[in-house]
């Protein structure tokens, strides 16, 4: 199911920005979080579940559904709130994140929240996953598709590769792999850390068709996934573009919004404001 009155641009701009300000709250309340990379990657979910994912908010196991990994589980902040926003759960819940016998634990956990279809912790292993999920699609006949998002550091975990080659064996153009190519992570920027370039020519090495575009560019994004679905025998992979804390300046490019345990009054004042109401 796709939301209606999901091609207004205004529309979709308003829902980024309930987004992030859902984001702020969570990990205001919890006093801990992800705010950098769940903000980086607002426009990759919402084109996905408000333009082009079909799902069923009322039955979240309807067999039929395209399928959304997130395999760098700890953006779970921007997935449950996408998740309630599209009518999966009641919004208030979003204000028990990482709450004692909360359904929206740190990491998602599919035993604890519907809609989930899949659990993240340990980083590498979401493709690995997500193959799985594809190739029985492929076996059943269905033409529900797969999404699986990981971290551009995430992929420095050697399992990522050994799952990408088994993404091409496989043919599986029903996958598509996006990578939330922030440049940052936890330990600083990504070529210093273990650099990735040229991340296109290796994706292309990998049997992938691999599109690069700007991850905050909701039109190209949205044209890199119907790009994707039109693709033949070769699963696809989007390094999309984007900038850590998207939209709250002082989080902006910044290591430390990595991880955040919490914001002063005054700076989460400052995340509304440059958000804007």
């Amino acid at each position: 199911m796709k939301d209606v009155g999901s091609s207004d641009t205004a529309a979709l701009l308003e829902f980024t920005k309930q987004v992030r300000r859902d984001i702020i709250q969570m990990i205001e309340d919890a006093g801990s979080g992800h705010p950098g990379g769940s903000l980086s990657s607002v426009e990759i979910l919402t084109v996905l579940y408000k333009k082009l994912m079909n799902y069923q908010p009322g039955n979240p196991d309807w067999e039929d559904r395209d399928r959304f990994i997130l395999s760098k589980g700890h953006a779970a902040p921007v997935l449950y709130s996408v998740l309630a926003r599209c009518g999966f759960f009641d919004p208030e819940i979003l204000r028990s994140f990482r709450k004692f016998g909360s359904p929206l634990q740190g990491h998602p956990s599919m035993e604890k929240l519907a809609g989930l279809d899949y659990s993240g912790g340990s980083l590498g292993q979401g493709l690995s996953f997500a193959n799985g999920v594809a190739y029985g699609l492929n076996i059943m006949k269905s033409s529900a598709r797969v999404y699986v998002l990981v971290g551009d550091g995430e992929i420095q975990e050697g399992q990522v590769w050994e799952a990408m080659m088994t993404s091409s064996q496989q043919a599986l153009d029903n996958l598509v792999l996006i990578v939330d190519s922030n440049n940052l992570q936890i330990d600083g920027e990504i070529g210093d850390v273990k650099g990735l370039a040229p991340l296109d020519k290796k994706l292309d090495a990998f049997g992938f068709n691999t599109l690069i575009v700007d991850g905050h560019d909701m039109q190209a994004l949205e044209n890199a996934f119907l790009a994707a679905g039109r693709t033949k025998g070769k699963p696809t992979a989007i390094i999309a573009q984007t900038v850590k804390g998207k939209g709250i300046s002082f989080l902006e490019n910044q290591v430390s919004s990595h991880h955040r345990t919490g914001f002063t009054p005054e700076e989460k004042q400052k995340a509304y404001s440059d958000i804007g109401n």
